[in-house]
Order: C-alpha cells, then sequence, then structure tokens
C-alpha cells in the first residue's frame, strides 16, 4: 500500500503518513508534482491518460502524480516521468517554476502541487510508457497544447499557463 505524507495549510509536515487513497480531512495535504518537459526545439512532451483510470480517463496532461512518503518532491518527479514514460531526467535542467494549493473539503482532495520545468533532448523513439498510466505521447507546442483544451481539453492547462508567464524573460526558451 502506498503512503503520502500529510503537510498541513503551510505545507509545513505534520509527521502523519497515511495510504495514498485516504479522503483528507480539512486542513490536510498531500503533495503531486507535474512535469512540463521542454525539448530543444521548444516543443512540451504531453501524454495521454489510460482509459481506465478512475479520474480523467483518456486526457491529455503532462506526467506527474503523487509524492511517495518519505519522497521529497524533486526525487518524485523524476520518478513519475521515469514511471510514466520511461524516460531518465535526473541527469536534466529541471526547475522548479510553480506550486499551489487546492482544496476541496467535500471530496477531501486537498493537495499542494509543484510544476517542474525540465529542459532536455526528448527523443520520442526512447519513450516507453506505462499502458496502465499512458496511451499514447506526443509533442506540441504551447499552441497546440492550447488547441487541444480548447477542443477536448487539457489537464492543468490554466496553471501550466500560469507556471509559464511566471518564468522570467532571461530563462525561457529564445525560439
Amino acid at each position: 500500500m502506498e503512503m503520502i505524507d500529510i503537510y498541513d495549510k503551510n505545507r509545513r509536515s505534520t509527521g502523519m503518513q497515511l495510504p495514498r487513497k485516504t479522503k483528507l480531512q480539512p486542513g490536510q495535504f498531500m503533495l503531486y508534482v507535474l512535469a512540463l518537459i521542454e525539448g530543444k526545439d521548444g516543443k512540451y512532451l504531453i501524454t495521454q491518460r489510460a482509459l481506465d483510470k478512475k479520474w480523467a480517463a483518456g486526457e491529455w496532461e503532462i506526467p506527474g502524480g503523487g509524492v511517495a512518503a518519505g519522497e521529497s518532491s524533486h526525487d518524485a518527479v523524476i520518478r513519475e516521468v521515469h514511471e510514466e514514460t520511461g524516460l531518465d531526467i535526473s541527469n536534466a535542467d529541471i526547475r522548479l517554476i510553480d506550486s499551489y494549493c487546492n482544496e476541496d473539503a467535500e471530496s477531501g482532495d486537498n493537495y499542494f502541487a509543484d510544476i517542474y520545468q525540465i529542459r532536455t533532448d526528448i527523443d520520442l523513439s526512447k519513450v516507453v510508457v506505462d499502458p496502465h498510466e499512458v496511451i499514447d505521447v506526443r509533442l506540441a507546442t504551447i499552441d497546440e497544447i492550447r488547441q487541444l483544451h480548447e477542443e477536448i481539453g487539457f489537464l492543468h492547462y490554466k496553471r501550466l499557463c500560469n507556471a509559464l508567464s511566471a518564468i522570467p524573460a532571461d530563462q525561457s526558451d529564445p525560439s
């Protein structure tokens, strides 16, 4: 059973660990990570969720997932990318570009999410997906992601736009 660390509203560890599927109480939060993987050509690696996923089946998104108990956010993003795509990004340029909080008292879906920008060469022929997680991958420009969002939806789209807009101009890709 996968365990998660529990944080308070100020993102301080409570020292408590719970099973991943636990409905969190008000003031209890878990941690997620999202990986905005940017290739040298300025395109981003996007994935389509497996059709049997309980939440958002078949939707397009970027790689990511829950941080396991005792794991850092940084280590979790490396693990999640590897689990979902087979890519080893441990030596890539990895930068935390945004964090946000979600609290839903009704569902208990309370979390902090860290969005990482990862710059690396992306070779789609080396992507090996876990079919329980991902059914398709592609490289897409921000405009193509926006178009997907407008046509069928793209998970975390507004959060990604906010994160990208917060990157200083001297750190953005010149292309």
